[in-house]
């Protein structure tokens, strides 16, 4: 895969300082035992757990394509989120989305909740690591087969208190409402939309002020 690189504020050659490639090292080298004994490794499977491990693999590649999977996988689904974990701070343990109530649930240790916080940044990382290191505009294609892929192995493995992705039903809770398998068509045709609009979104603010940044990076 090609290595993209843009001058840094430096002008050293780097995309991503070597600083934060460590930082973000250590985190998930920290999480990933911790989440595997708290919560088994099919949690992994999730695509917020899915972007924070190939947000990894992007920074030290330096990878756009990968960045850019990562952002169309789930940077509206995480501003989501963190529009629900604020909104949940303010009315104290009451998620309107439905989101983030298991942050607020005692029996899941504070530490494993305090690392869970991650998603308030990843979001505005995977934005920033494109912003340096530009858009894939096949990335959207890519991650429709790795996306639809994931939640297909996540409907083999889930069950009803390992709800991953929701694909057994909304909330977490298993649905009742149609055949299972029409409810994953439904999740995978959902995720594929909200990946589209990514896209769109992504390519049209890129082609906007991509260039302009480019220019001031000096690249």
């Amino acid at each position: 895969m090609e290595r993209q690189e843009r001058l840094g504020p430096e002008g050293s050659g780097v995309a991503i300082p070597r600083g934060f490639k460590w930082a973000y090292l250590a985190f998930v080298v920290v999480l990933v035992p911790v989440y595997a004994l708290e919560h088994g490794w099919l949690n992994f499977l999730w695509f917020s757990n899915v972007a924070l491990l190939g947000g990894l693999l992007a920074v030290w590649l330096e990878s756009r394509r990968i960045a850019s999977m990562m952002l169309v996988a789930v940077v509206l689904l995480e501003l989501g989120w963190v529009l629900d974990f604020m909104l949940s701070m303010v009315i104290w343990g009451w998620a309107p989305l439905g989101i983030v109530h298991y942050m607020f649930n005692p029996e899941i240790p504070l530490f494993v909740r305090l690392l869970s916080l991650y998603h308030l940044p990843l979001p505005f990382v995977l934005i920033w690591l494109v912003w340096r290191l530009g858009y894939d505009p096949k990335a959207w294609r890519y991650m429709v087969v790795l996306g639809l892929g994931v939640l297909l192995l996540t409907f083999v493995l889930a069950t009803p208190e390992r709800n991953v992705n929701w694909v057994l039903g909304p909330g977490g809770q298993e649905q009742a409402w149609m055949h299972p398998v029409a409810w994953l068509m439904v999740v995978m045709a959902f995720c594929a939309g909200v990946w589209w609009v990514t896209h769109r979104l992504a390519s049209w603010l890129l082609s906007r002020f991509g260039r302009a940044r480019s220019l001031q990076d000096g690249a």
